[in-house]
């Protein structure tokens, strides 16, 4: 694999070609464990959402209303 470019400098189809590239060499094993990873990062970038929704003074609260106000359909 070509360390000569920071991933900033790559464009989104180079990295997909350059891990395409590296999925190829790795183990049943690797690959599960890449995978959970992947998930994680997923995981984890949707948690930082959450967090950054929660600290919003009041919106829980709000939330928690509109969801026990009856709606008329």
């Amino acid at each position: 694999m070509d360390d000569s470019g920071s991933a900033e400098e790559l464009s989104a189809t180079e990295l997909q070609h350059q891990l395409n590239e590296a999925l190829q060499q790795l183990s049943p094993e690797q690959l599960q464990a890449l995978a959970d990873f992947a998930a994680y990062l997923a995981d984890a970038e949707g948690e930082a959402t959450v967090q950054e929704l929660l600290a919003i003074p009041g919106l829980l609260e709000r939330v928690k209303r509109l969801q026990a106000t009856p709606t008329s359909d």
